[in-house]
């Protein structure tokens, strides 16, 4: 079966029913796959100062104001409440790197089916959803908002820019990520969790000081999109491979050829991981043979949310 090139907004908005079994928040326990990766970057929801009063028994010391305290000749402590909700800004990448699939769905398929889970995810927690959607040529921003309206504008705009991809898509520069990635720097004040799903085709420095300019004050987890055929071409003979417009012709029986292919790919992937581990952000990785939903259940299960 061919993969699937392109997903409805309807089919994204079906997806709200799966999207289950796994939180984008931290305090991943020991049998989740990102246990022990970012527990020390995650921040979870953040504390909002509700007052200052008098210490009572039974008082957290460490909530004492010692300046309040020194000033006042009293014991003074601060009150915190929870954050009622947290913002999670969603960057989905549909470039037409994203436009290739031997199996099940095309990346920018993928993609948008793992978004959709997010969205609905933190729908369903009471958060706030927002997103950056771009192509090759269109970057879109949708401001945070809470409830299944606000998914939808997202899910939509998605969907209307995977409609678009089409291999006569021509080819632009890889500039689209950092574009990107720039206005979620500028939109993610502090203490958001951004969720970046990308192939992460054509990221060089620039885009590895954005991410940590984002990280600097907010969470960042990565999903990380790929195809079987990137991670070793099976020796069926001559083949096109294409991108867009660009078409190549390869031999995949040259033994050659194929270790290159892999080892290329095999260098990308572990150069992704690399960073994450040095920025302690999370790398999930989807691949697009497999059902987003279990890939990402598989990896967040930790924090099983109803």
């Amino acid at each position: 079966m061919p993969a699937r090139a392109h997903v409805t907004l309807d089919d994204l908005m079906r997806l709200r029913g799966r999207a289950r079994g796994f939180s984008l928040l931290p305090h991943q326990p020991p049998g989740g796959a990102l246990a022990g990766r970012h527990t020390s970057r995650l921040r979870g929801r953040g504390l909002d100062f509700m007052e200052m009063r008098h210490y009572q028994d039974g008082d957290d010391v460490r909530a004492i104001d010692w300046r309040a305290t020194a000033r006042l000749r009293e014991p003074y402590v601060r009150v915190y409440t929870e954050e009622r909700d947290r913002i999670v800004l969603l960057l989905v990448d549909q470039r037409i790197s994203m436009f290739f699939g031997s199996k099940r769905a095309t990346k920018s398929v993928a993609a948008a089916e793992a978004a959709a889970l997010g969205a609905w995810r933190v729908v369903r927690a009471g958060d706030r959803v927002a997103a950056i959607a771009f192509d090759d040529r269109e970057l879109i921003v949708v401001r945070p908002a809470r409830g299944a309206a606000a998914a939808q504008r997202v899910l939509s705009e998605v969907a209307r820019l995977n409609a678009g991809l089409n291999a006569a898509t021509a080819l632009a520069d890889d500039a689209m990520l950092n574009r990107a990635l720039g206005e979620a720097a500028r939109l993610a004040a502090h203490d958001w969790l951004v969720v970046l799903i990308s192939d992460a085709v054509g990221a060089d420095e620039t885009t590895r000081g954005l991410v940590g300019t984002i990280a600097a004050h907010n969470d960042i987890i990565a999903v990380f999109v790929f195809d079987p055929l990137e991670t070793a071409l099976p020796p069926i003979g001559s083949v096109v491979l294409a991108a867009g417009p660009a078409r190549l012709q390869v031999d995949t029986r040259s033994g050659s050829l194929r270790r290159g292919h892999a080892e290329a790919f095999a260098a990308r992937r572990e150069a992704i991981a690399a960073f994450g581990r040095h920025r302690a952000i999370p790398v999930i990785e989807v691949c697009t043979d497999t059902d987003p939903g279990l890939q990402i259940r598989a990896a967040l299960a930790g924090r099983r949310a109803g």
